[in-house]
């Protein structure tokens, strides 16, 4: 199947490993049944952008193949279009859906950021407990706001066993920045195993924040991850409003496709 969207195609690295990937014609689905409330391990992408009446189909389509409540309680609908063109959303919208706007940024390589960060120690978590323990207990700390923390501890859990399993199978590196033994900002590259390397899950403790270890850490993660898997293309998906934008683009990244989408997020 062949989707033109860097950030779609960049996806299936994680939706193939960790589920499975249906072509359906008009629609790819991608269905995680280890992780059923994962927004962005269980969506529909769609070929073309929603029209007025696509509603009720699109909603058949992800019961379907997807999964319904309660054990898959959202519904995620993309379009596998990088420019962003028409799209009616409106009877998506008028049913409870948000529609999320994200930045796909891409670069051949990176540089250093304007402020980088010397004092850390920038390397690969280790393959033990102890230090997937603090990935953990980082990726929990650095949550965005509005996440109950007992049930974004489950979903990071489950998550990255995935992520630590994928890590050993060759296909990605678990980075991390140290001060005194302390990880305090972490995130993985994945590898499509064709020159492609998507980033995934940056978290910097909030303790650490505006000391520039974010944006030191993914320049060498992905000058390191570059090199390790001889890659052409980095690639990172950004929130369109977010400030991590800023720091993606003072090491090099630049946007080169923008990627919509409606999610409901059910009960």
């Amino acid at each position: 199947m062949n989707l033109r969207s860097l950030g779609y195609r960049t996806d299936l690295i994680f939706a193939r490993f960790h589920g499975r990937v249906t072509d359906l014609g008009e629609a790819v689905a991608v269905a995680n049944p280890n992780s059923p409330a994962h927004y962005f391990g269980n969506l529909l992408v769609f070929r073309a952008p929603p029209e007025r009446g696509d509603l009720p189909n699109w909603e058949r389509l992800f019961a379907q193949y997807i999964g319904q409540p309660p054990l898959t309680p959202h519904r995620l609908f993309g379009w596998d279009v990088p420019a962003l063109g028409p799209a009616d959303v409106t009877e998506f919208l008028e049913a409870g859906y948000h529609l999320e706007e994200n930045a796909v940024m891409a670069a051949p390589r990176l540089h250093a950021p304007p402020h980088l960060n010397s004092r850390a120690e920038y390397r690969p978590v280790l393959d033990t407990d102890e230090e997937w323990a603090q990935v953990l207990e980082n990726q929990v700390g650095s949550r965005e706001d509005g996440y109950d923390e007992a049930r974004y501890r489950q979903f990071k859990a489950t998550q990255l066993r995935g992520l630590r399993d994928m890590c050993r199978a060759g296909l990605g590196v678990w980075y991390g920045a140290f001060i005194d033994g302390q990880l305090t900002a972490d995130l993985g590259v994945f590898t499509d195993g064709h020159g492609l390397l998507r980033y995934q899950s940056v978290g910097t403790s909030p303790a650490f924040r505006r000391q520039g270890l974010c944006g030191s850490l993914t320049f060498r993660a992905g000058e390191h991850a570059r090199a390790h898997f001889q890659a052409e293309q980095l690639v990172i998906v950004a929130d369109e409003h977010g400030g991590a934008k800023r720091v993606y683009e003072s090491v090099g990244f630049q946007d080169v496709e923008r990627q919509q989408l409606l999610l409901h997020r059910g009960r």
